[in-house]
């Protein structure tokens, strides 16, 4: 057995975690908005997105059960940093049943460095469900960013059949220039 497979992140929703985040964590965590907005508010306009992984792969059993489809099922799968102010504040990881792309084509395989936020938030197509949250598990974060009980948030995407889970982990550096940014 893998690593990943016995390190499943357990998502509830915000109100039911406990201990419970801080009240600037809540405020991250419960963004109604698009995330890509506000950490380019919070760089000063300096806001990039860095592609690490792209392609077609095996869902995790957590993904799978959020988009609707058999465990084991293959989708596509993109892992990016988001970097405000030059720095890695945020990985993000998105995916989306093979099933529902060959039914509903979306393009996630050309987004590159375009926020994929961004374009779901611009689409009025789709629908937001409930933000999830979790201490995100250590082992499934790239080595760079690699920690332990890191604040970690998803929410599916949905237009019509198709459905998009993004999940996002905020690293230690956002923390950081928040907190500046308050004092």
């Amino acid at each position: 057995m893998s690593q990943t497979a016995c390190a499943s992140p357990r998502w509830l929703a915000p109100d039911l975690l406990h201990p419970a985040p801080t009240a600037r964590e809540l405020d991250w965590l419960n963004e109604p908005g698009s995330l890509t907005r506000r950490l380019t508010e919070l760089g000063a306009g300096r806001f990039a997105v860095e592609p690490l992984v792209e392609g077609w792969q095996i869902l995790r059993d957590d993904e799978c059960a959020a988009l609707g489809v058999a465990p084991g099922s293959e989708g596509w799968v993109r892992e990016v940093y988001l970097h405000g102010a030059g720095q890695a504040w945020v990985f993000a990881r998105s995916v989306a049943a093979r099933s529902a792309l060959e039914a509903q084509p979306f393009a996630l395989d050309s987004l590159g460095s375009t926020s994929l936020g961004h374009l779901l938030f611009r689409d009025p197509a789709f629908t937001r469900q409930p933000i999830e949250v979790c201490r995100y598990p250590a082992v499934l974060l790239p080595p760079a960013v690699r920690a332990d009980g890191l604040w970690g948030r998803r929410s599916l995407f949905c237009q019509g059949a198709l459905g998009v889970l993004v999940a996002e982990v905020f690293l230690p550096a956002l923390w950081q220039a928040d907190a500046a940014a308050r004092n």
